[in-house]
């Protein structure tokens, strides 16, 4: 099974932590040169230091702040401008914060909707000309299990990832035809900083220690614990390769069975 990447740039967003830095790792541990892209540029430069590289690599960094969308499309003009193609594109950032549906401002709907699926449209339509002159291109977000069932406290979140799904499978349906896939990956519960801030919400809330609701929330999953980071990293890894170039248009939950769906 063909799982190389070298000679492929990927471009990795929200890649100073989490899921996103674990994916640039097994990335690079595959060959690929890889692009960072994240806001905080001392961060950046610590993962880059740390990624796994040969003779054959060029790993670099890019500095942007999701909550502008203009500054991330000027960010990536100003690198493709240099003549840089992309190859892999992983669309990941930070989840909106937690609340009720019914609780949420219209400013809340409309901050998740760009830092998501405009950025994510910004990023795609920006390397799509590079995938197609290269004969080879990967676009691959990281969502949620949420765009299969909404998860309970997660109304702004829940809306947003539903409309990124169907925004990947219309993508998936039109770029299909210059062999670019594009593909889902969603995580269930992730040992991140993101679900320490859930945990801690959730904890304040019902006065609940921190690790009974931890407890609570291994519970639910048939594996009984939460995912790490790279386990995640390793199913966007495998739709970046060569060997998933038949795999178009579709979810992939990493979440230890949770779901309560096929």
């Amino acid at each position: 099974m063909n799982l190389d990447l070298t000679n492929r740039r990927a471009l990795v967003s929200g890649s100073t932590a989490g899921i996103g830095k674990a994916i640039a790792m097994e990335l690079a541990s595959m060959g690929a040169s890889v692009t960072l892209l994240a806001r905080n540029e001392d961060k950046l430069k610590t993962v880059l230091s740390e990624l796994p590289s040969n003779t054959n690599q060029t790993h670099e960094y890019i500095v942007a702040d999701f909550s502008q969308t203009a500054q991330v499309r000027q960010a990536i003009e100003n690198y493709l401008a240099g003549g840089k193609t992309i190859n892999i594109l992983i669309n990941n950032t930070g989840g909106p914060p937690a609340g009720p549906i019914e609780n949420a401002s219209t400013e809340e709907f409309e901050a998740a909707f760009s830092m998501h699926l405009i950025n994510n449209h910004i990023l795609a339509t920006a390397v799509k000309q590079g995938m197609i002159d290269s004969g080879y291109g990967r676009i691959i977000n990281i969502i949620s299990t949420s765009v299969k069932i909404p998860l309970t406290g997660l109304g702004v979140s829940n809306t947003v990832r539903g409309a990124v799904g169907n925004w990947s499978k219309t993508m998936a349906n039109e770029l299909g035809k210059y062999g670019i896939t594009v593909n889902n990956v969603l995580p269930g519960a992730t040992a991140t900083e993101r679900l320490s801030q859930i945990v801690s919400n959730k904890a304040s809330k019902t006065g609940k220690a921190e690790a009974d609701v931890m407890k609570g929330m291994e519970a639910q999953v048939p594996m009984n614990r939460v995912a790490q980071p790279e386990e995640v990293a390793n199913a966007a890894a495998f739709l970046a390769s060569p060997a998933a170039s038949y795999i178009n248009g579709i979810n992939i939950p990493v979440d230890g069975g949770r779901t309560g769906s096929l």
